[in-house]
């Protein structure tokens, strides 16, 4: 916007509102007032979406300081800077004539320097009798000096708002993945419930993400991608309950049936070596192991594996099954115990079946046989590991689940 104009001996200059507002800032700086010239620059730099400006602008406003001799800007020391255009743009990897005066313009309009023209229109310094400079002529830097201050916290701002989209982003990620695998999970494991309607929600949120979000775009599938993993885990809770309850007939029912014909085995020695032999074989069949659960779920549902990982953290699937080889040696479960658990069950299952006996250490006494007793019933299809993480997480706290 331009407000006036002033004339020199080359004819009448615009004036713009940004050059008037620059001028205003400068007459306020306070006496004595310095500030690290690069450090201002990093924050121009960090600001420059603000201000408007492109990065071969602030290639030209690096060569300016360049010629500023001091470390810190002071007025005590002259802010003046008048270099010729042939040394600017040697000091600015060789930038064009034309493009160099459109970013010194550029650079004015955004209000980081001013123009100090002479009588003439050339940028020189007149000296007094000692050599000092007594007056210059050129590009003051004064603007810069005056906002330090606003520059630095532009600066915090947006590096606040990139590490925010940064979180959101990757959050969204994690959500993302944790959804999809649930869903696997469930279908591949044959779990009741519309999952494909399910599939469909997932699927119409991630459509949603545009191809170059904002922060609040992604915080708003966030939310509503964290409340379909919430909905997930409260059906594949309630799927649990129901597996409990239905095991709890069953065991029943075949503890009375065993009560009603224990004679009858007294007379039949080889039927428990058979179904020994059979279980054996059962453990040793070839099958597909079942979809590991998300890593993040498992780490939430058993927190004390954490300790046991590298450095004393798990980060990795790979890290949870190196702690899972130190708890299974210190719980006194056999290699060959594990070996057949990772072979039925997947290395990530069973590494994180390890972190769920070590969650319940203090309620198993034989952690070695109730391992194989769940690699055999995994053998057999009458086991999952969802209704043991569901049943750890609704003792440490579900995911986004807020306290009742």
């Amino acid at each position: 916007m331009q407000v006036g104009n002033v004339t020199t001996p080359f004819g009448r200059r615009s004036v713009t509102l940004a050059q008037i507002k620059g001028q205003m800032r400068t007459a306020e700086i306070k006496a004595g007032k310095k500030a690290d010239k690069w450090n201002v620059f990093r924050d121009a730099c960090e600001a420059r979406a603000v201000l408007g400006i492109q990065g071969r602008a602030l290639t030209v406003l690096n060569a300016l300081l360049t010629f500023y001799p001091d470390n810190e800007l002071s007025e005590d020391r002259g802010l003046v800077v008048f270099p010729s255009n042939d040394q600017l743009s040697v000091r600015a990897h060789g930038i064009a004539g034309t493009t160099l005066r459109r970013h010194l313009a550029a650079l004015v309009d955004a209000g980081l320097i001013q123009r100090k023209d002479s009588a003439n229109g050339k940028r020189y310094a007149r000296k007094d009798e000692t050599g000092g400079i007594e007056e210059a002529f050129g590009f003051s830097l004064a603007p810069l000096l005056a906002r330090a201050e606003e520059l630095a916290h532009a600066a915090q701002q947006l590096a606040a708002e990139r590490k925010r989209f940064r979180i959101t982003k990757e959050a969204l990620s994690i959500c993302r993945r944790d959804v999809r695998k649930l869903i696997s999970a469930a279908v591949e494991e044959g779990l009741a419930g519309d999952w494909g309607h399910i599939e469909e929600m997932f699927l119409g949120l991630t459509g949603r993400i545009p191809r170059t979000p904002t922060v609040d775009d992604l915080q708003q599938i966030l939310d509503e991608m964290e409340m379909l993993r919430e909905e997930i885990i409260n059906r594949l809770e309630i799927q649990a309950d129901s597996e409990n309850m239905d095991s709890n007939a069953v065991q029943n029912e075949r503890h009375i049936q065993n009560s009603n014909t224990e004679s009858s085995n007294e007379f039949e020695p080889s039927s428990r070596k058979e179904q020994g032999a059979k279980s054996s074989q059962a453990i040793r069949r070839t099958k597909e192991p079942m979809k590991a659960f998300p890593l993040g779920m498992v780490l939430q549902a058993c927190p004390g594996i954490r300790d046991y990982g590298p450095s004393g953290n798990v980060e990795s699937w790979r890290d949870l099954m190196s702690a899972a080889v130190v708890v299974r040696s210190m719980l006194g479960v056999s290699p060959s115990a594990y070996q057949d658990a990772c072979e039925i069950l997947g290395p990530q299952n069973a590494a994180a079946i390890i972190a769920c006996i070590l969650e319940r250490a203090g309620h198993i006494e034989n952690a070695g046989g109730y391992l194989r007793n769940l690699t055999r019933k995994a053998s057999c299809g009458e086991f999952s590991l969802g209704p043991m993480l569901m049943a750890l997480l609704r003792a440490n706290g579900a995911p986004g689940r807020k306290a009742s």
